[in-house]
């Protein structure tokens, strides 16, 4: 599991130095971006006080931080920047997140873009109908369950934010990985899933404007590179995990 862990630095900066203080942030900001320990940062200031600033940054560990970044030749530069503004810090702490977390209703999710629960039928329905008929995929597929499709649909559309009629129904991320064990897929096979669902995603009408599609596609590549892994002899089964989470333009926090 992920030992991400995010540190929250408030500031309380009087409003004749915040410009100053600002600019201070914009240049040890290049310290930051060029850290491999730092995953993302983000300075916020506050609308009801404009006195008050939090440094946001996420860590790949606390001991990276503590250990990694402080002692490399990246911390003097950012400590020269903002030294004159240790002085005004109220709060410096590291934080593990929780597990309550979660998108909210303001940016809708790639399986209410799609069109839900019947985007997704609809997908793996012709998308299986091609993969029988394929010279190269129809030999995984030859004891092919009848049920076989509404699973899959019901994955991808837990994955991309929909109900988790999957977990519910057939288990998690561990399951799907049992799935594919012993099945030897190889590269061309992999190269041939994708092409087919990206026609069957055509056919069955799934949204096609850029943002979509890359989304879409970008889980697809992941997905199936795992499943080679997994599908191969030396594969180690996943401890068991819940399904994965994809949304607009990222990759999940997630590891297999």
């Amino acid at each position: 599991m992920t030992t991400q862990t995010v540190e929250y630095v408030r500031y309380r900066i009087p409003e004749t130095r915040s410009a100053e203080f600002l600019a201070a942030y914009t240049r040890a900001a290049a310290q930051l971006a060029a850290a491999p320990e730092c995953v993302d940062y983000e300075l916020a200031r506050c609308e009801e006080d404009f006195e008050h600033f939090i440094l946001r940054i996420v860590w790949t560990s606390t001991e990276d931080h503590l250990k990694g970044f402080r002692s490399s030749e990246l911390f003097p530069g950012f400590l020269a920047e903002i030294r004159p503004y240790i002085e005004n810090i109220d709060e410096m702490r590291h934080y593990k997140p929780t597990s309550v977390r979660g998108p909210g209703a303001a940016v809708p999710t790639l399986y209410g873009w799609a069109g839900g629960d019947e985007a997704f039928s609809r997908l793996t329905s012709a998308f299986y109908d091609k993969v029988v008929k394929d010279d190269l995929l129809s030999p995984l597929f030859a004891d092919l369950a009848p049920e076989h499709a509404e699973h899959v649909a019901h994955w991808l559309g837990e994955v991309f934010g929909g109900p988790a009629t999957y977990s519910r129904t057939q288990g998690g991320h561990a399951h799907m990985v049992s799935m594919h064990a012993g099945k030897h897929i190889t590269e061309p096979q992999r190269r041939r899933w994708v092409n087919l669902i990206q026609d069957a995603a055509d056919e069955a009408g799934l949204p096609t404007d850029a943002e979509f599609r890359s989304a879409f596609l970008a889980y697809v590549e992941w997905g199936t590179r795992l499943a080679v892994y997994f599908s191969g002899p030396d594969a180690e089964p996943p401890a068991e995990q819940p399904v994965p989470k994809w949304s607009w333009g990222a990759m999940p926090p997630y590891q297999g």
